[in-house]
């Protein structure tokens, strides 16, 4: 049977990030993607000046409310940037609804990045990120998304004891799997860390570090992770395929010469992620 996803994510109409990679990714591999927009934007965020931002926060419940009338259900309901308190108390809502028994719920609690929050964010917003992690099967936080929600000093560079009492102390928030992103242990290599609270395995997958900001990559990865986790990886396997992945997508990027704040040509490098998981 076909599965089906629910991503609640902003849309930029210029710049693959969110919703723009979210739903070309799980589509690609077979996964239905039903869209909730959580606001709608111009262009991303990064390195833009003058982008419009129109909230749909307002919009949210009618259109769940709509959805509960018709009995729809998904297999896995996968949030990311959320815009303000209201919407993260709404998506706890959304996922009280909409989750089945089975149903796999992640969450991208999109917040901060290199030691700070993004614009529009405070640190309220860390509590209800806790929050929402609490009913999470999957998290992906970044290493400054991971201090701040266990409350701690964030370090750029932690060593592997660090990154693994991270994990840990992440899992002990309610989550049963934990992927921090943005790790690295030698000044060549960038990758992911990730631990199983249930197996107790702990695993990292790295490649070569690219010295260039690239926006929406967290995207890329956490969408190519969830289609894995979806098609019957092991989390260990899939931080390799989404690494891989979005690596791929990057190398690809820099060779075509393209401005790097519109993000990563990822569209050309599906058909190796769709390999890798068995579908084509």
């Amino acid at each position: 049977m076909q599965k089906r996803a629910l991503a609640i994510h902003d849309i930029s109409c210029i710049g693959r990030c969110s919703l723009t990679v979210c739903l070309p990714i799980l589509s690609a591999v077979g996964i239905e993607t039903v869209v909730l927009p959580t606001a709608v934007l111009s262009t991303q965020t990064g390195g833009m000046t003058g982008f419009t931002f129109h909230d749909l926060t307002s919009e949210m419940t009618p259109i769940t409310d709509h959805w509960k009338a018709l009995g729809q259900t998904f297999d896995v309901i996968y949030s990311g940037y959320l815009g303000s308190l209201a919407q993260a108390k709404l998506v706890e809502d959304i996922i009280c609804d909409f989750k089945r028994e089975r149903s796999l719920v992640v969450v991208d609690p999109v917040m901060a990045d290199n030691g700070e929050y993004y614009s529009l964010m405070t640190p309220e917003f860390t509590d209800e990120m806790r929050s929402l992690c609490k009913n999470a099967d999957i998290i992906t936080p970044n290493l400054t998304e991971a201090a701040f929600l266990l409350d701690r000093p964030y370090y750029p560079h932690p060593s592997e004891k660090e990154v693994e009492e991270l994990l840990r102390g992440l899992a002990a928030l309610g989550a049963k799997k934990v992927v921090i992103t943005g790790v690295s242990f030698e000044g060549n290599s960038l990758g992911a860390a990730a631990y199983d609270s249930e197996t107790g395995e702990i695993s990292y997958a790295f490649t070569d570090r690219v010295n260039a900001i690239f926006h929406g990559t967290g995207d890329v990865f956490g969408s190519s992770l969830v289609a894995s986790v979806m098609l019957g990886k092991k989390l260990s396997e899939a931080i390799r395929i989404a690494m891989d992945f979005t690596f791929r997508a990057i190398k690809r990027t820099l060779a075509a010469g393209t401005d790097l704040r519109f993000g990563v040509q990822f569209e050309l490098e599906l058909p190796y992620l769709m390999r890798e998981l068995g579908v084509l």
